[in-house]
């Protein structure tokens, strides 16, 4: 929101420096974004004054105009001009050569450089309102006010300060200049000037001359109107275009230009209908019907939905209630009776129509926030005041008002002194809790529980007495507010383990180079079975009443969410994909609640990196899964069992349980062909892995909870040895692991190699180990190390029937 301090001057007298406003306002939670110089860049133009006007002698449509600027060294310039109301006696604004301006094709900011055009030297340039940035008309040039001096900088006359706002969604008042003036005015201790809304009514009874009727009041809580006969339509006065080019807001005509206006002053929006337009002179607000269409304003004809609320007379829609005018009710120039408009539309119903139409506008701004429904007879009476000075006219008399809640509106708010203490942690005093409340339009009645709060129409946004101490605080200054110690006893810390494992899980994948991803826990039946058979699905649990279609039952497992987050991530981008998640899913019990339990799942698919010279580029598969996993067992603590398990998610042969103490906590594996097809997943293979935490911590115990304890680094050399053993295909190399770690001297084992083929019996493998030995208290012999070596082959060879390869 843009706010010319000139505009606001009109209001609240402003005396102090634009700098100490825009603190004051950001430190009462009125964010002033920027402060921006209107015409800061005006350098070398100034007010010139149109001396005369001749034909150039080589171009029918160009003139040469003789410019009075005001200067003793430069006097008159003469300049080529192409503007064809420029006139003898204006006042223009002159740019001499080396002047900054927009150039009106490009929108680009230009240095004007001297010029001979169509054979005669041009010294300067007598500007437009699109050269200058105060809008967009290019057609002709700025005329300025008989009144203004020559000579005097432009960047005097017109520059002016804007403060850019950054308004909260609570604060729709803050969206209009007047809003803002009581916010400065209370920081300040000045009164505000609230504009004119008296005219006189010299018409017939505005019943007899137009009806207004409300359809769907859930959707409408007011509607007022005027009409107004004789009206002559035609281009605003140069302060309004100026107003309004201030805010960024184009010029169109004056009954248009004043309904923007009060806008941008009131925080109102309005609407002009040509009243000869309105079929049977019937205002009708109503949810649109079935098939019907609108061609708005903008000239788009567009398809409406029963859900969306229409202006219509007594047979169609004449506009979108709230976001834009039909094109059939213009106001054009053979507009002559108008029927303007002020309503109190539901700001959900608007917003979500805007968004269906892509159509935000000013209007759409602030009622989506909320208004009230007294601003629209404020600014109704405003508007039409305004109308009458500058357009003419004859103004019915009395309003056409439909306000079907009127006896529910009651703005009145109490506050206890005790929970304003309570809830600032100080005492104010009536004297200073009222003056304060006051200060910004409030009413208050004070009796001995504390105060009655009457809210002004403008501020929709207090409704409890929270939010009157919120007011107290910000105005007084939460600077003000002395520090206190708690009142309250510290609460006592309680020990959380599922928290404490989720987050050490998190931070576990986190460091394992996987990316965190969030998804809802809403999906839809044939997602789960396109990842799970349905004989092994649970029953999931269903909607009663879901907002969307793919938010049907609520998810049973988080394999097809992360799956469809891949899918969505590896159709733009073919690198290294490693993602997981940590949430809930959500089992029927078959009565009350259903049991939600924490899982980790995880997917890993294509690269392991990026293409370069300093690695391999392999893909990622199922034992990239399963180191991320044993390492996430032991940030833990525990150590993992991994056995070949069939699961229909996964290949066969490629899918292995995860155990910890004998209890299986999840599964780990390469997704099976089909499940990739179902999901139209075109990247192969992809490995997953998946984690219960609760069942994670009961298999685990303390040592989930317990932070890794520190270890020292032994003194005493390792001595690593090669063993190359030949056991049957079935047995599992975990299983021969164990085996060998049994031996106190064997610090670490790792299989380092597989072979089948020439050497190596059918139905056999091979398998290299690479073995270390270590002493926690002397250096290793070579005898030991040897014996060591007998005792596990004949362990192995005992237990597994394994064989030294030779």
């Amino acid at each position: 929101m843009k706010v010319p301090i000139s505009w606001l001057k009109e209001y609240v007298p402003v005396e102090l420096p634009v700098g100490e406003i825009a603190h004051r306002l950001t430190m009462a939670g009125t964010e002033v974004g920027a402060v921006e110089r209107m015409g800061g860049d005006w350098s070398s133009i100034v007010v010139g004054l149109v001396k005369s006007v001749r034909p150039h002698p080589n171009a029918d449509r160009l003139t040469l105009v003789t410019v009075e600027t005001g200067s003793d060294h430069v006097g008159l310039v003469e300049v080529v001009c192409g503007a064809p109301n420029v006139a003898e006696g204006q006042k223009i604004a002159y740019a001499a050569v080396g002047a900054s301006l927009i150039d009106p094709h490009t929108g680009k900011t230009e240095k004007l450089k001297r010029a001979r055009i169509r054979g005669v030297a041009s010294n300067g340039m007598v500007c437009s309102e699109r050269e200058l940035g105060l809008g967009d008309d290019h057609e002709g040039i700025l005329v300025l006010d008989v009144g203004a001096p020559v000579g005097l900088p432009l960047a005097g006359y017109l520059g002016d300060d804007v403060l850019d706002l950054e308004v909260t969604p609570n604060r729709p008042d803050c969206l209009s200049i007047l809003g803002v003036g009581r916010e400065v005015a209370a920081l300040t201790g000045r009164c505000v000037t609230e504009p004119a809304l008296d005219y006189p009514e010299e018409g017939p009874d505005a019943a007899a001359l137009a009806s207004v009727r409300i359809d769907d009041p859930d959707l409408c809580a007011r509607y007022t109107a005027t009409v107004l006969q004789g009206v002559k339509l035609g281009p605003s006065p140069d302060w309004l275009v100026e107003r309004l080019a201030a805010v960024g807001q184009s010029s169109i005509n004056n009954v248009v230009d004043i309904t923007n206006y009060v806008m941008f002053e009131l925080g109102q929006p309005l609407h002009a209908f040509d009243l000869d337009g309105v079929q049977d002179r019937t205002i009708v607000v109503r949810r649109a019907r079935e098939a019907e269409r609108l061609v708005t304003l903008d000239g788009v004809d567009r398809a409406l939905t029963t859900d969306m609320l229409v202006i219509a007379d007594s047979e169609k829609p004449i506009g979108l209630a709230g976001v834009m005018g039909g094109a059939n009710t213009e106001i054009g120039e053979a507009t002559i009776n108008v029927l303007l408009e002020s309503a109190t539309f539901d700001g959900p119903n608007n917003r979500r129509t805007a968004a269906a139409l892509s159509m935000r506008t000013e209007a759409t701004l602030r009622f989506e926030k909320g208004l009230r429904p007294p601003l629209s007879e404020v600014a109704l009476r405003r508007a039409t005041r305004m109308i009458r000075e500058i357009a003419g006219g004859t103004i019915a008399r009395g309003i056409l008002d439909a306000w079907p809640g009127r006896e529910r509106y009651k703005p009145v708010v109490f506050a206890s002194r005790e929970k304003l203490r309570r809830i600032l942690g100080v005492d104010f005093d009536d004297t200073r809790v009222t003056a304060t409340l006051e200060s910004l339009g409030f009413s208050v009645e004070v009796d001995r529980s504390g105060y009655a709060v009457d809210v002004p129409y403008w501020r929709p946004d207090v409704t409890a007495a929270e939010d009157v101490a919120e007011e107290l605080a910000r105005i007084i200054g939460y600077d003000t507010i002395p520090i206190s110690v708690i009142a309250a006893p510290i609460p006592k810390w309680e020990p959380a383990p599922e928290r404490d494992l989720r987050e050490r899980v998190r931070d576990a994948l986190a460091a394992s180079g996987l990316q965190e991803t969030i998804s809802y826990p809403l999906t839809t039946s044939e997602a789960l079975v396109r990842i799970q058979p349905r004989a092994e699905l649970p029953e999931p649990l269903r909607v009663v009443n879901p907002l969307a279609s793919e938010h049907i039952v609520l998810r049973t497992a988080l394999r097809a969410s992360v799956l469809q987050t891949l899918v969505r991530n590896t159709r733009t981008w073919r690198g290294p994909v490693a993602i997981f998640e940590v949430a809930r899913v959500y089992l029927d019990c078959g009565e009350g609640l259903p049991e939600e339990r924490e899982t980790a799942a995880g997917v890993l698919a294509g690269v392991r990196s990026e293409p370069s010279w300093k690695s391999e580029r392999g893909e990622f598969d199922y034992y990239d899964a399963k180191s991320v996993v044993e390492e996430v067992l032991v940030a833990l603590g525990v150590v993992g069992e991994f056995e070949p398990v069939h699961d229909a998610t996964f290949a066969a042969g490629r899918c292995a349980s995860i155990s910890v103490d004998g209890a299986r906590v999840g599964v780990v594996g390469e997704l099976a062909t089909e499940v990739l097809e179902a999901f139209d997943c075109d990247i192969s293979p992809v490995a997953m892995f998946e984690i219960d935490l609760p069942a994670l911590r009961e298999a685990a115990g303390a040592d989930a909870a317990t932070p890794t304890a520190y270890r020292s680094f032994h003194r005493f050399p390792e001595s690593i040895h090669d063993l190359a053993i030949v056991v049957d295909e079935p047995v599992p190399a975990a299983g021969i692991l164990k085996i060998i770690e049994r031996n106190r001297l064997v610090r670490r084992v790792d299989v380092f190699d597989v072979y089948h083929g020439a050497g190596v019996p059918e139905g056999r493998k091979s398998l290299t180990l690479r073995v270390v030995y270590q002493s926690g208290n002397r250096t290793l012999t070579a005898e030991e190390v040897t014996k060591a070596e007998g005792s596990i082959l004949r362990a192995l060879k005992r237990e597994v029937g394994a064989v030294l390869r030779t």
